[in-house]
């Protein structure tokens, strides 16, 4: 420490003072004065009426009492303030009246009263004619925002002189706030008052006030999805085709769908959902397909019968959602808790839909312990059938339940990364079943077509998170179990097959780089009493572009059979007759497939996602087997694919996609529908070179695709 002169010690408390009274100087500039009149109903001057002004920014609030002759005055810092009079004195603004340039009337008080720099401001005060008014909150002068509907909650009378009567807790209101400040045009104020049409707003329809009590919440919402697609596969002919020049077994693959759906859901629930889980509640989402068009260029496509023609439009109603869960009890102090919820209800038994997702009837125990880090769930879902065209429930029981037990563990290994152990049983009982075009869905019309059961459990192991920097998704599932008549073996079948997955990816600002890779095993022999393809129970996978991509987006059909290749919204080509209403199928040929891609936000609105993938078949005895073909190659092809997501309003209530796909296939692909040498699909572009002869792998497959939600 250096001692100080006296003379340095006088220079530095000078510099103090100095600053000082600059900023008191600009203090003193920077405040105005509001001021007025205020007179009762009849023009006579109000004595001892309390004015108050609440800042818009800070939420302070002053005060002023009018005098012998209704005058009052206020300095206040510049800024917008809301203006009214204290209890039990009330204003009467007319929503017509000039009380500033951006001044707004609201009942009893006046908004946007701008006061300026070394100004005053004048505000003249009416009293209405019934002054006595409820009591009103002391520091909650301000209303609900948004829509906050007739509260159930009566006021509290004034029980001690310092103790202030409220309305419910709920709907107290937030303080004004302008997040810019000023009085400047363009301002900009998140808690303002809506409506109860506006979404965005908070509303007593949207679960942000209670509905009955101070507990009891309703939650109405609305959607609209629009979906529309033009795809092109190898599409089989048949003896009834559309144009006769059409070759033995291809026709024109051309098909063109449009799929809207309407979902309304109404949902009450109670309990103090802020702090811990809700008490109860109720779920029902009416969902309509209206309508659901398809278009395609040959007969007994789209129906059994050709007389159906080449075009198909239906309707469907269904329950997606139709619910009661209660809570058990809680776990302990930190709001730990055991519920059940029984009825239709969504369900993903992974973090990435690989072997089960779905809306269907069911009975789910779930759950949390030690702080939340452990979850849990136990579930039974007896299955409804599933209508052909719109994949929605019907309301008929098949013959099919489904066992899940799964725990979820957070910050195994580090923070930040959920670790899941799991465990499904898949009773798939025997039965005949037409879907809605016709065909017959269960058994399989391949092979040896018997009725047949299928019991499966499946062992798996997955994770999600973030170790440092890097993201990591993976599952592993270990299948096994027996089917009693496969119908490609002809016989029965004990299962013993294997899935893993694994994506890891960087995020590097507004970017993100993505590899995926996938695997799933084949069946060596097809015609000995093991099965060993992978197949799932009803799975949605989320993975290697997911929606964006061909292979996973567009059921593929095997031509010269009644099977796909690989069915709608799925990655194992399962050889089974439909993923909604058939059976798992574990005589199939497998898949390994590598993914690369790359997601970037363009802007807050925008985020386009890029992917290429590689495909190879595990095994292709199946395959041969099933096509008599005595060679058949493991390279399906190459998946390339675009899509771009675009939200107008920053968030999810309206959101575009647009994607477009292709495959360019490969050797093996092309060695499914046709021998290399003779009866190439003349019809088919993309197989064929012009003479027929050599296939062209130039000429890819592919689908454009968009959909439009919105969401109320």
């Amino acid at each position: 420490m250096f001692p100080l002169s006296p003379r340095t010690l006088f220079k530095a408390c000078a510099v103090l003072l100095l600053f000082a009274c600059a900023a008191g100087a600009a203090a003193a500039e920077e405040r105005g004065r509001l001021a007025g009149r205020v007179l009762d109903a009849g023009g006579a001057p109000a004595a001892g009426v309390t004015v108050i002004a609440v800042n818009q920014v800070s939420a302070r609030v002053y005060r002023a009492r009018t005098k012998a002759d209704g005058t009052y005055s206020l300095p206040l810092p510049a800024g917008a303030y809301r203006v009214r009079l204290g209890a039990p004195a009330r204003a009467s603004f007319d929503s017509k009246g000039k009380y500033g340039p951006l001044a707004i009337a609201r009942g009893d008080a006046v908004e946007n009263v701008g006061v300026e720099p070394g100004r005053d401001t004048t505000l003249d005060i009416t009293l209405a004619r019934q002054e006595v008014a409820p009591p009103q909150v002391e520091g909650g002068e301000d209303e609900p925002t948004g829509y906050a509907g007739r509260s159930g909650v009566e006021t509290e009378e004034r029980t001690r002189p310092d103790r202030v009567p409220v309305r419910d807790r709920w709907r107290i209101g937030f303080p004004e706030y302008e997040r810019y400040g000023g009085v400047a045009a363009g301002r900009d104020i998140p808690f303002r008052r809506g409506g109860a049409l506006n979404p965005y707003d908070q509303s007593v329809l949207k679960g942000d006030y209670p509905v009955f009590g101070q507990s009891v919440f309703l939650v109405l919402s609305a959607t609209s999805f629009t979906a529309v697609q033009q795809q092109r596969t190898p599409i089989p002919s048949n003896v009834s085709s559309a144009r006769p020049g059409s070759a033995e077994f291809f026709g024109k693959p051309e098909v063109l769908a449009l799929n809207q759906v309407f979902q309304l859901s109404f949902e009450m629930f109670g309990g103090d959902t802020t702090f811990k889980p809700r008490q109860w509640a109720v779920k029902l989402s009416p969902t309509f397909s209206v309508p659901n068009h398809v278009r395609a260029r040959e007969q007994g496509i789209l129906n059994i019968d050709p007389r159906r023609g080449t075009s198909r439009t239906d309707w469907h109603f269904s329950f997606e959602e139709a619910f009661a869960e209660v809570k058990l009890e809680d776990v302990n102090a930190n709001y730990d808790a055991v519920s059940v919820r029984a009825g239709i209800q969504p369900f993903v038994s992974d973090f990435r839909g690989f072997l089960y997702a779905d809306n269907n009837l069911g009975a789910r125990v779930f759950g949390a312990f030690r702080n939340n880090r452990y979850q849990f769930n136990l579930a039974y879902f007896a299955q409804l059938e599933k209508d052909t065209n719109s994949g929605l429930n019907r309301f008929d029981r098949r013959r099919q339940n489904v066992y899940v037990a799964n725990l979820f563990r957070q910050d195994t290994f580090a923070k930040g990364y959920t670790a899941q152990l799991s465990f499904h049983f898949n009773d798939d009982r025997r039965g005949v079943e037409y879907d809605r075009n016709g065909f017959q869905v269960r058994p399989a019309v391949v092979g040896d077509a018997r009725p047949h059961s299928v019991k499966v459990g499946y062992l798996g192991l997955s994770g999600d998170g973030h170790l440092g920097r890097l993201n990591l998704s993976h599952s592993y599932y270990f299948a096994l179990g027996n089917d009693s008549h496969n119908p490609i073996a002809g016989r029965r079948t004990r299962v013993r097959a294997h899935m893993g997955a694994a994506e890891a990816s960087v995020d590097y600002d507004y970017q993100r780089f993505r590899a995926s890779f996938f695997f799933a095993t084949g069946d060596v022999n097809p015609t000995d009493d093991k099965a060993t393809g992978f197949d799932a129970i009803l799975d949605d996978p989320n993975f290697a572009g997911g929606q964006f991509s061909f292979w996973n987006r567009v059921g593929i059909p095997l031509a010269g059979t009644a099977v796909g290749l690989v069915q709608p919204l799925s990655l194992l080509p399962s050889l089974r007759s439909s993923k909604t209403q058939g059976q798992a199928n574990f005589v199939n040929p497998g898949i390994v497939l590598a993914n690369l891609g790359y997601d970037v936000e363009l802007t807050q609105r925008i985020k386009a996602v890029f992917n290429f993938s590689h495909l190879r078949f595990q095994r292709t005895e199946p395959l041969e087997y099933l096509l008599f073909q005595n060679r058949i190659r493991h390279d399906i092809g190459q998946d390339l694919s675009v899509g771009v997501a675009y939200r107008p309003r920053l968030i999810n209530n309206v959101t575009f996609n647009f994607g477009a796909a292709m495959l360019v296939p490969g050797r093996g692909f092309r060695d499914i529908y046709t021998d290399r040498s003779r009866n190439c699909p003349p019809n088919v572009a993309s197989f064929c070179t012009p003479d027929g002869t050599v296939i062209d792998p130039s000429k890819p497959l592919y689908a454009l695709f968009g959909t439009l939600r919105f969401t109320f």
